[in-house]
């Protein structure tokens, strides 16, 4: 099963860099996962994970990624071991992790020798196509066939990515085609009885939300919302600035220099039927807001970096989501959502008014919220058959 000068070959050609060296938390006691992450578009998958196996089952889970990860109760967050030898046994001998599951399909052959040579099960999940580390594209023979033969399991997003594994050289029994994984929730909490008395105050007016909106897209929100009252008389724009800081001076420009009836949360003010803009300021009521409006433009997106907010927020709360062309770091997310016909893109301002009008039509927006929604929820199937293989092994049952 080995392969001696491919593996040898990749770890001639790995070279250390001064302060790799790492201090490393003490061990939890008992039983510990190791969950791998490579990269930013796989750390929610592996986050919802490894917040139900220490939420059901009771246990600590190591998780490793290249990128930032924000904390979560009972995972311990970790920089991935460099791909060498010497590496690869410091961080298995100080975790000595019980399972090992990694997500995508790079490969990182040294850890992976090591890991398999202490007899740890591993596991492939959200499986898309086996790789090396970028920096250590080559040719290594044998060494991607080696390394894919000594996993148990693994679990491909599609018959393509199943393909691309047995071509690799993975085992035909050992690849699944399961599916993607659920991402972490994206729900957000939202008090029913103020959405409630907002609703009954809105009566059947028509509202949008433009959620954390840079101050360089201001004027071309503005411009959609007018150009969509004059078919819309009675229509509300819930506006949310990206800096809550700018909300009261938002809102006496827009008052004082620009003429709107506009109303501000922050001064208990209520959006009243004369009120056509209303300013939020507060980051804790985003979920309200989604609840509340049947359509949402995500700021950032036209004329910012990326949307200030994941497109994820809106799509689990019932909101059609209107965006730019700017992605950011959630163009996968977007990806996968325009492939449902989940989202309505615009390419530049002058667009987001035609789109806005058009998405005021209930049952357009309908449409668009409910494929939102599908691919938010989706994979909770999926991720549920990956918690019972992990039960199974843990238990001795495979």
């Amino acid at each position: 099963m080995a392969s001696p000068l491919g593996l040898t070959l990749y770890n001639l050609g790995q070279r250390r860099e001064p302060g790799e060296d790492q201090t490393r938390p003490a061990r939890p006691t008992g039983r510990l996962l190791w969950l791998h992450a490579p990269g930013e578009g796989l750390v929610s998958p592996m986050r919802a994970l490894a917040r139900r196996l220490v939420e059901e089952d009771g246990l600590p889970v190591l998780l490793t990624a290249p990128v930032p990860v924000a904390s979560l109760p009972g995972v311990i967050v970790q920089p991935p071991p460099v791909d060498s030898p010497v590496d690869a046994r410091a961080f298995l001998d100080h975790w000595r992790p019980e399972i090992a599951v990694f997500a995508g399909g790079q490969l990182r052959p040294a850890v992976m020798h090591e890991t398999a040579e202490r007899k740890i099960p591993m596991l492939v999940v959200n499986g898309k196509a086996p790789a090396f580390l970028r920096e250590r594209d080559g040719w290594y023979p044998g060494l991607m066939r080696s390394a894919l033969a000594r996993f148990r399991a693994i679990m491909a997003v599609d018959e393509a990515a199943a393909r691309a594994f047995r071509k690799g050289g993975a085992a035909l029994s050992a690849v699944a085609v399961t599916g993607r994984m659920e991402e972490e929730s994206a729900v957000l909490p939202g008090l029913e009885a103020e959405r409630a008395a907002l609703a009954s105050l809105l009566a059947a007016r028509p509202v949008w939300f433009a959620a954390g909106v840079i101050e360089a897209e201001e004027e071309a929100v503005l411009q959609a919302h007018r150009k969509a009252l004059q078919h819309s008389h009675r229509l509300l724009l819930i506006l949310m600035p990206e800096d809550p800081a700018r909300a009261a001076t938002l809102a006496r420009k827009l008052e004082a220099g620009m003429g709107w009836a506009v109303a501000q949360r922050a001064r208990d003010e209520e959006p009243e039927p004369d009120i056509e803009v209303f300013v939020v300021d507060n980051p804790a009521e985003y979920g309200l807001w989604y609840r509340l409006a049947p359509v949402t433009f995500l700021g950032g997106s036209l004329l910012g970096k990326g949307p200030v907010r994941t497109p994820m927020e809106a799509a689990a709360l019932g909101s059609a989501i209107l965006h730019g062309p700017r992605t950011g770091q959630s163009g996968p997310v977007f990806a996968r959502l325009g492939a449902a016909r989940a989202t309505r893109a615009v390419a530049s301002a002058s667009d987001l008014g035609d789109a806005l009008g058009d998405l005021l039509a209930p049952d357009r927006a309908a449409r668009l919220a409910q494929a939102a929604w599908m691919v938010a929820s989706d994979g909770a199937e999926v991720t549920e058959g990956i918690l019972t293989r992990l039960r199974a092994i843990m238990d001795g049952e495979e």
